[in-house]
């Protein structure tokens, strides 16, 4: 290695990414629960004065959209001075011109993840010669492959069970070498030899990833045992048999995921007006105006907004799912008021915009970019977030809804859903509103729930939202996320990594 080794050094690989910390770079390519996790975690690193670098696809249209002089000062540093860099871009063109990080195509999501891992492979691991390499999710799952045949430690982080495939020679015609590291990948059938498996047998992107690496963790730990019973619908055999085996080789985890630190509306400073538990109720008013006003809906604090930040994955027809949702609950006499916004691009921002203007919907719903400055002040305008997913585990959009006082309606990950548990007034318990299956009936209940608690008096509803924010805050503790992450790569490194989580740990034991 070309560096101390008392200092590791750490590659954190990630197609997506909410911030970096200023000394850094400006960075931002997305919000999500990978992107902002990954923000947290590269964030807390750096402070503690850990080796880390990250690797990430050179968005250029995305980050150029953030055009203040500063950002695009460092954006120019970066790109012309890779050796001294902590951030270090795969350049392609097929990164430069994205309006979005993800396509609705899955080709064109290959495409990418093929050459976004052909020049972490190629170009930035030789460079850096990490000591180890923390990968995130299917885009990734190659890479702890060269890490096993490198003897690099590799940890491969689950956050969903979006997955993908391709063959050796569609891999080998990106420019990768898959020849050099065939033996460490996972492929849809018991490959004969390479020749034969080569142009008829693809690789499965996510369950290579947990083959090869050497540990593996899930953002949540109910998701680890969900996926291994069997009780998501998109969750290949495959899949299940490779968890076990490292839960059984004792290399397999759960961290509760934390959203990006800036993700508190008291210091936020991508919404209108700052709020706490405290003041929540002018605060969120404020907000809602604001965004009213923006998205061009009737400037009215007192109509109730629905957030849908992300609204279908691949278990519903999103046609058919969101028009039945959007009549549903426009139809309804008692939510006349109710406004609905959602965050869409390609062809979902299409269809909602084409059902806004068949239906003349222009005053009740109303559609902003995933990559919109607008994603944080709605989770402080709304008052409730719809998180209808199957395929991930705790997304970060129920978490940050629930730091700004917008409740969750959330998918009940078959009974087992451990962030958002029943909203009881009466008890003064519970923090949101849940639906068991995954259809618009099921959905349109809870959502019904939910317009219920809005129309309990003020001072009722204003103490539930109080207590929850509060709540919320003391339960997601960062330091905790943080801290084991640590303990996971100090276990693969067998070295400490920094003093300070040295010093923690000895001080529990004593």
């Amino acid at each position: 290695m070309s560096h101390d080794f008392q200092k590791p050094r750490i590659l954190f690989v990630t197609p997506e990414l909410s911030s970096l910390p200023e000394e850094m770079s400006a960075l931002r390519a997305s919000y999500g629960g990978m992107a902002d996790i990954s923000a947290l975690l590269i964030s807390e690193l750096y402070e503690k004065g850990v080796d880390v670098h990250v690797a990430l696809p050179d968005y250029r249209t995305l980050f150029n959209h953030y055009d203040s002089p500063l950002f695009q000062n460092q954006l120019s540093w970066i790109r012309t001075r890779h050796n001294e860099a902590r951030v270090h871009l795969a350049e392609d063109r097929i990164f430069f011109y994205k309006k979005k990080v993800y396509s609705d195509s899955d080709q064109e999501n290959i495409s990418s993840s093929l050459s976004f891992q052909r020049e972490v492979i190629n170009s930035i691991i030789p460079r850096l010669q990490p000591d180890l390499i923390h990968c995130n999710d299917w885009m990734t799952g190659l890479i702890p492959a060269v890490a096993r045949k490198l003897g690099i430690p590799c940890l491969f982080t689950i956050h969903n069970i979006y997955n993908n495939k391709a063959l050796l020679s569609s891999i080998e015609d990106t420019g990768i070498d898959a020849a050099y590291f065939w033996q460490n990948l996972f492929f849809e059938r018991q490959p004969f030899n390479y020749e034969e498996t080569r142009s008829s047998n693809p690789v499965d992107f996510l369950a290579s990833g947990i083959f090869a690496a050497h540990f593996v963790n899930t953002a949540r730990p109910e998701f680890l045992g969900e996926m291994i019973q069997g009780l998501h619908p998109l969750v290949a055999p495959s899949i299940k048999q490779e968890l076990s085996n490292k839960v059984a080789q004792g290399c397999a985890s759960a961290i509760l995921n934390y959203p990006d630190g800036s993700c508190l509306p008291k210091n936020d400073t991508a919404i209108f007006k700052k709020y706490d538990e405290k003041t929540h109720i002018n605060g969120k008013k404020a907000n809602k105006i604001f965004i009213q006003d923006r998205l061009g809906l009737p400037k009215d604090p007192l109509k109730p907004i629905l957030f849908w930040p992300s609204c279908v994955d691949k278990v519903h027809d999103s046609s058919y799912f969101i028009s039945t949702i959007l009549y549903a609950l426009l139809s309804r006499d008692w939510h006349q008021n109710l406004e609905i916004i959602f965050t869409a691009g390609g062809t979902m921002e299409r269809l909602i915009k084409d059902t806004i203007r068949d239906f003349d919907l222009t005053n009740r719903v109303a559609v902003c970019n995933p990559e919109d400055s607008l994603l944080r002040a709605a989770y402080a305008a709304s008052d409730f977030v719809l998180v209808p997913f199957a395929v991930e585990p705790v997304s970060s959009g129920e978490i940050t809804g629930l730091l700004y006082g917008s409740l969750p309606i959330v998918y009940n990950n078959n009974g087992n859903h451990q962030t958002v548990t029943p909203l009881d007034v009466e008890k003064n318990c519970g923090n949101g509103f849940l639906f068991d299956q995954t259809d618009a009936d099921s959905l349109m209940r809870a959502i019904d729930r939910a317009m219920m608690f809005y129309n309990l008096p003020g001072d009722v509803k204003n103490h539930q939202v109080s207590r929850i924010m509060k709540q919320t805050h003391e339960r997601f503790d960062r330091a905790v996320t943080v801290e084991h992450y640590l303990f996971l790569y100090e276990k693969m490194l067998k070295h400490h990594i920094c003093e300070s989580i040295t010093e923690r740990r000895c001080d529990k034991t004593a």
